[in-house]
């Protein structure tokens, strides 16, 4: 076992490294609330793969099962690689690569018959879709250690620290003289676990150890739930950094041209982006592009938002036609009659509005990629098998009506915005407030605790926020400076 004060780990290899500086400098700083609710659910979904997991051979079956857990202790994972045991439950293994130690956690090692270990990561992701054309083995998580890989229709999905990991662990399973071909994934659906090439990911891995740790902070996505942001943010102030107002890769172009702070590009004269760091700098959040604005209206519409809980389905289809809030809800199981059920009642209400209309009918969503992924999916899963629920062909049909409006393309293509054009950023300058702070991470995290009332009523905000927006639009987005 290599001795190093801080062991990288999978998370580490994914998106901002200077976490890891940070994490030096600030060692006492508790983790923020958003990701202890994370690793709570990465907690609560190895706990029900673990009570999937066979405790004994089936009925008939001689072999022998020995199930040893580890408790995230790497000795003990060692010592039950050697003695044979079929399962190894929470399990660590280590390296020594590019000058980094690194460390794993390893849900699950699987003997397989050849003596080597199949080691098997849990995540809380949706790691494959059902695709007739694509090709997929798994293994039953009841039967791991016993059964053999099944092949089905399916297209796997990677995600980076999932993949590190399965890497990290076939390579240190690879020089203790254990390693097989593969590595599996448990994701959201935990009764399965795909198996993916271990061999084919490590230049991966080894790209990821490669990459050097930067020196400074730059503004990234994940700022906004990170534990050291307050730090950073401090450092990138003081820099008038750039990424403060374009996070991310945005600024790259930028910073290629020696532009590395919000008021060198206000000085550099560009036209739009120079407006628009003028704009941040005076906490302008929403500019116009154009003479006047509007947006299509009809006589009778109906704001549409859904909320899901991961991958794993869509509970609930709020709507307001800009007198009531009607909700379409379950609280019970997603992915089955219960999901189904209230997916019909609210296609079957939708339409009926539809139907009744007397003049012209508008459905209006913010950003329609989450409500046409849902619209789309649940007919595929449930049509045919659940009374009420239409057809694919009737979903993409309305989908590509002009009934059916977006928006964040009415607000993107007249609008413009330091901050972004989110509904959280625009509905706000149209005159409407929330009555919750909640973000999409958050809504999960009330779901699992059972929220119910803060859930609808965050939901009813989300379609009453559209219906302001738009409504102000078509008014001509009164009190916004033109770029």
């Amino acid at each position: 076992m290599y001795q190093e004060e801080k062991p990288w780990a999978p998370h580490d290899l994914v998106g901002c490294r200077y976490r890891r500086v940070q994490q030096a400098r600030h060692p006492l700083t508790p983790p923020s609330e958003a990701s202890q609710a994370r690793a709570q659910r990465l907690v609560d979904a190895r706990a029900e793969v673990f009570a999937l997991l066979p405790t004994a051979p089936a009925k008939g079956d001689r072999r022998r099962l020995v199930r040893v857990d580890a408790r995230g202790d790497w000795f003990a994972t060692v010592e039950a690689l050697a003695s044979g045991a079929n399962l190894i439950t929470d399990a660590v293994l280590d390296g020594h690569d590019s000058g980094k130690y690194w460390e794993v956690h390893v849900d699950v090692l699987v003997r397989r018959d050849d003596g080597t270990y199949l080691p098997v990561i849990v995540n809380n992701h949706r790691v494959a879709r059902p695709d007739a054309r694509k090709k997929a083995q798994v293994l039953h998580t009841q039967r791991l250690g016993l059964g053999v890989p099944l092949q089905v229709g399916a297209k796997l999905r990677r995600h980076a620290a999932d993949t590190y990991a399965a890497a990290m662990a076939s390579r240190a399973l690879e020089r203790l003289g254990f390693s097989c071909p593969q590595a599996a994934l448990i994701g959201q659906n935990r009764e399965l676990a795909y198996l993916v090439d271990a061999t084919a990911i490590q230049h991966s891995l080894d790209s990821a150890l490669n990459a050097p740790t930067p020196t400074k902070a730059h503004r990234v996505k994940e700022c906004a739930s990170c534990r050291f942001w307050p730090f950073c943010e401090e450092e990138l102030q003081t820099r008038d950094d750039i990424s403060l107002m374009l996070p991310g890769g945005r600024s790259q172009i930028y910073l290629e041209e020696g532009i590395s702070s919000v008021q060198q590009l206000i000085d550099a004269n560009l036209g739009r982006p120079s407006r628009l760091a003028q704009a941040w700098r005076e906490g302008v959040p929403v500019l116009s592009k154009v003479e006047r604005t509007h947006h299509p209206r009809r006589d009778v519409e109906i704001d549409v938002d859904v909320e899901a809980y991961l991958d794993q389905g869509a509970y609930l289809w709020g709507t307001f036609d800009g007198e009531q809030y009607r909700p379409f809800v379950t609280w019970e199981g997603l992915d089955d009659e219960a999901e189904a059920a209230n997916f019909a009642q609210f296609w079957t209400w939708l339409m009926g509005r539809r139907e009744a209309a007397e003049g012209s009918f508008g459905v209006f969503c913010y950003s329609a990629h989450g409500e046409n992924h849902w619209l789309q999916f649940s007919a595929r899963r449930f049509h045919g098998k659940y009374p009420g629920v239409p057809s694919p062909e009737e979903v993409a049909a309305f989908i590509a009506s002009d009934e059916w409006i977006d928006v964040f393309q009415q607000v993107s293509a007249q609008l413009e915005g330091p901050f972004g054009l989110g509904l959280k950023v625009v509905a706000p300058v149209a005159g409407y407030h929330w009555k919750d702070d909640i973000d999409g991470e958050e809504s999960v995290n009330l779901y699992r605790a059972g929220a119910r009332e803060v859930l609808l009523d965050y939901n009813a905000d989300d379609c009453k926020a559209t219906a302001a927006v738009r409504r102000w639009l078509d008014a001509g987005a009164p009190g916004v400076p033109r770029m």
